[in-house]
C-alpha cells in the first residue's frame, strides 16, 4: 500500500471504527485488555510474560511471509481499539508510521527496535544487493538472547501499564523468563568457547546479524536480511561455494520456508551439510498449534550452530 493510499485508510478506519469493532475478530472483555502484534516473537514474548491475562492477537498469520504484510482495513481499525499495540519497527513496518500519524498520541505502541541498541544492516562480502547512502537498521533484533532480555523486560513494563493489579504476577513470570533465556544466552556462548570455526554461510537471506555479532562470528550471505530479491546471481552462489571450500567449513544454514535450492547447490558442489537456522520471524501453522515457542527455536538453532563451529 503507497503511503498515501495508507494515510487514507487510516483516516476511513478512524471514521468506521465502531464499525469495524463490531466485526472485530476478538470480542474485548472488561478484564482482559487487547494486545496486538504484528509477528511471532512479540506473541510468543507476552503470552508467556502474561499468559491468558489478554487477548492477544498476531496480525501476520502462521505460515505467511513476514515482509510483504500489509494491514486490511479492519485490521487496523483493531489495531487502533488495542489497549497495547506491539511492533517491530523499521522498514517492514514503515505502514506503522502513518498509522501513527494519523492518530496522534492516541496510540499506546511499542516498538521492538526502541528497546535495544541497532546496527545497520549491511552488505558483506559477495552478498548480492545495493549499497544505500542511508543503511536501514537492521530490524531483526530478537536473534539475540541478549536482545531478547532486553525486550521481554521492555514488554513488560508495557503490560505492567494496562495490567497494574497483576503488575507482580507479570514480573514474576517475566522473571523466570528471563532466567531461561539468560540460560540460553550462556549456552551459546559456551559453544563458541571451543568453536573450530568462527565463520558461517547462509545460502539466503540473513536476519542474524545480532547473534553473528554477539558470538564473534563473521559471516556471508547470499542477500540481506529483508531482501526483496528472488532470485540469487549466480557469481553470489560461486562466492559463497568458494568461501566454503576455502574456509573448510562442516555446513552452510538456511532459513525458515525456504526452498534450500541455493543451500542444496552449495552442498552439492562442496560435499558440506546444510543446517536450518530458524530466525522466529514466523513459524508453520502445524508448529503454532503445536505451541512452539522462541525457546524451543533457538534451542534447535544452538544445536545446529554446534555442527557448524565444530
Amino acid at each position: 500500500m503507497k503511503p498515501f493510499g495508507r494515510i487514507i485508510a487510516v483516516c476511513l478506519c478512524l471514521l468506521l471504527l465502531p464499525v469495524f469493532q463490531a466485526c472485530g475478530r476478538t470480542e474485548k472483555t472488561a478484564d482482559k485488555p487487547t494486545v496486538i502484534v504484528t509477528i511471532f516473537p512479540q506473541y510468543d514474548f507476552i503470552r508467556r510474560i502474561a499468559g491468558d491475562s489478554v487477548n492477544l492477537i498476531m496480525l501476520v498469520k502462521p505460515g505467511s511471509e513476514v515482509h510483504g504484510f500489509d494491514p486490511s482495513m479492519s485490521e487496523m481499525s483493531e489495531i487502533l481499539s488495542a489497549d497495547l499495540f506491539v511492533y517491530v519497527g523499521g522498514e517492514t513496518d514503515r505502514w506503522v508510521d502513518d498509522l501513527l500519524r494519523t492518530n496522534g498520541q492516541g496510540l499506546n505502541a511499542v516498538a521492538l527496535m526502541d528497546l535495544v541498541e541497532t546496527v545497520d544492516e549491511e552488505l558483506s562480502p559477495g552478498m548480492q544487493g545495493e549499497r544505500e547512502e542511508r543503511p536501514e537498521a537492521d530490524e531483526h533484533v530478537w536473534t539475540s538472547p541478549k536482545n531478547a532480555i532486553r525486550i521481554v523486560n521492555g514488554l513488560c513494563d508495557a503490560l505492567c501499564g494496562i495490567l497494574p493489579d497483576r503488575a507482580d504476577e507479570l514480573r514474576k513470570n517475566t522473571a523466570d523468563y528471563v532466567a531461561e533465556l539468560e540460560a540460553l544466552d550462556e549456552a551459546f556462548l559456551a559453544v563458541m568457547k571451543d568453536a573450530k570455526h568462527t565463520t558461517v554461510v547462509f545460502a539466503e537471506r540473513f536476519p542474524f546479524r545480532y547473534l553473528c555479532d554477539e558470538l564473534g562470528l563473521t559471516y556471508y550471505a547470499a542477500l540481506p536480511g529483508c531482501s526483496s530479491n528472488e532470485e540469487v546471481a549466480l557469481s553470489t552462489v560461486s562466492f559463497l561455494i568458494d568461501t566454503v571450500r576455502e574456509q573448510d567449513l562442516p555446513g552452510v544454514f538456511y532459513i525458515e520456508f525456504s526452498d534450500q535450492k541455493i543451500a542444496n547447490t552449495i552442498a552439492d558442489a562442496t560435499g558440506c551439510e546444510t543446517w536450518l537456522l530458524h530466525s522466529c520471524h514466523n513459524v508453520s501453522k502445524e508448529d503454532f498449534d503445536a505451541g512452539v515457542t522462541y525457546l524451543d527455536l533457538m534451542r534447535q538453532n544452538l544445536e545446529n550452530l554446534k555442527k557448524a563451529v565444530n
